[in-house]
């Protein structure tokens, strides 16, 4: 966004903060939404590209256990990709907080259309990830691209915020009692419980047959986030026509990443990548 341009933005002291632990860096209380993009060498480049949205339960982002990382090992399949530090919900520096997430991630991909020649990517191959929030940051960006939830402000905000395809990974996707993630759902929406912003935030709810083809991991014994968020993504996807794949495996637990350490996990993206190039 264009400085002191930031849509749903309140001044207050908050400041954002970056804590770098001994596994992996956390960001908060992001108050300037930032792209950090990674290119790989053009002899290398395949011309598509993936915005990544980091997890961390809209409270704070695995900056780059599920970013940078992601970002990186993207480029050395000739994937662009590009992280996206967006804000996440505070009742102290935004108002209507529900949307402001929706609103960096529509922004982000509209940005990136806009710079693919700078970038060297075609614009009409441009992906998302997201893993756990990020995912429901992810899926709600692919089933809501068309919702107007900023005023323009350049024209940029012209071109389309829909994403060619979708990858998630282990995400939240229903904000329904008997599958939520709690600790999502109550940071996005301040617990309010109005039907209507439910079901807004119900991804399963909110698929049509123009979201975009979508490939999902998710591992059996997930007791943060449980797998039938991805199951009933899956079957709102079948249901609309939507070309879905999906990969559950038996163990793995929640935020696994690139899951180093579990042979038969870690196979997950070279699932993904294989998906990628079949994409049309």
């Amino acid at each position: 966004w264009p400085k002191n341009n930031i849509p749903n933005h309140i001044t207050s002291e908050e400041k954002e903060v970056l804590v770098k632990g001994d596994d992996l860096d956390r960001i908060s209380k992001v108050q300037e939404p930032t792209i950090e993009v990674y290119l790989p060498a053009k002899a290398n480049a395949n011309g598509q590209a993936m915005l990544i949205f980091p997890g961390g339960g809209y409270q704070i982002l695995a900056y780059d256990w599920e970013g940078t990382d992601i970002a990186k090992f993207l480029n050395g399949k000739g994937v662009a990709g590009i992280v996206v530090k967006y804000r996440m919900p505070s009742s102290v520096s935004q108002k209507d907080k529900h949307l402001v997430p929706l609103i960096d991630a529509q922004r982000a991909l509209r940005l990136v259309r806009s710079m693919a020649e700078e970038f060297n990517i075609h614009p009409s191959k441009i992906g998302i990830i997201g893993f756990s929030a990020g995912g429901h940051l992810a899926s709600t960006l692919g089933t809501h691209f068309n919702d107007t939830v900023y005023e323009p402000i350049d024209t940029r905000d012209t071109l389309s915020a829909r994403p060619d395809f979708m990858a998630l990974g282990y995400p939240v996707i229903s904000f329904k009692s008997m599958m939520t993630h709690k600790g999502s759902k109550d940071k996005l929406t301040e617990e309010k419980s109005e039907p209507s912003i439910v079901e807004y935030f119900s991804n399963e709810e909110q698929v049509t047959k123009d979201t975009p083809p979508t490939f999902l991991i998710h591992a059996t014994d997930d007791e943060v986030v449980p797998v039938e968020n991805s199951l009933a993504f899956y079957k709102a996807l079948r249901d609309k026509g939507v070309s879905a794949t999906m990969h559950i495996y038996p163990n793995g637990g929640h935020g696994f990443s690139f899951a180093r350490n579990n042979p038969h996990l870690r196979g997950w993206t070279e699932r993904l990548f294989e998906w990628m190039e079949a994409l049309e």
